[in-house]
């Protein structure tokens, strides 16, 4: 194990096991609609969930990318900007959000907003992590692989300034590593 973790909180087995449940599960709701949803996944943590997760829907989904902040340091300032814009339109389109935590909800609540107000038919959420002790506004995500505790979590595209994201499991990384 790295040194800097305090423990493995999900390995690369349950992980994957909850991707192929939650594909299935996708797959089920949005089989009889006329189109398959947008997945539109945001930079850079959800691109293991979404590499994931893609393998176990089988429909003929598209994806786009968004690369939002709303964070200095370790907090989140509540104060969404945009970096990078989808490539493509939404409108009329049944939308499903990829992302790899929802913490605070401030960055899942706002793009929602925005992606309604480019057209999108629906928007919902698949999240690999739902950390729900640190919610500040009112927002839950339609599909979850797991909850969590409130701690610092690294691995499967979550970081920590940026590293720790290509391990392929979760794990809480130690208090005095990013103190």
């Amino acid at each position: 194990m790295h040194p800097c973790l305090e423990k493995i909180l999900l390995n690369e087995d349950e992980i994957v096991a909850r991707c192929k449940e939650l594909g299935q599960q996708i797959t089920q709701e949005y089989k009889n609609n006329e189109q398959p949803p947008l997945l539109v996944a945001l930079l850079k943590g959800s691109v293991p969930f979404l590499a994931e997760l893609i393998k176990h829907i089988d429909l003929d989904i598209q994806f786009d990318f968004m690369d939002v902040s709303s964070y200095e340091g370790t907090e989140s300032i509540g104060d969404i900007k945009i970096i990078k814009d989808l490539d493509c339109s939404v409108k009329n389109l049944d939308i499903l959000l990829v992302e790899d935590i929802v913490d605070t909800g401030r960055t899942l609540k706002t793009v929602k907003a925005m992606l309604k107000n480019k057209g999108a038919k629906t928007v919902r959420v698949v999240t690999l992590l739902d950390k729900p002790d640190r919610r500040v506004v009112d927002i839950e995500a339609d599909y979850t692989g797991f909850e969590i505790p409130n701690e610092f979590v690294v691995g499967f595209g979550l970081d920590f300034n940026q590293k720790y994201r290509n391990f392929p499991f979760v794990g809480v990384l130690k208090e005095e590593c990013y103190k």
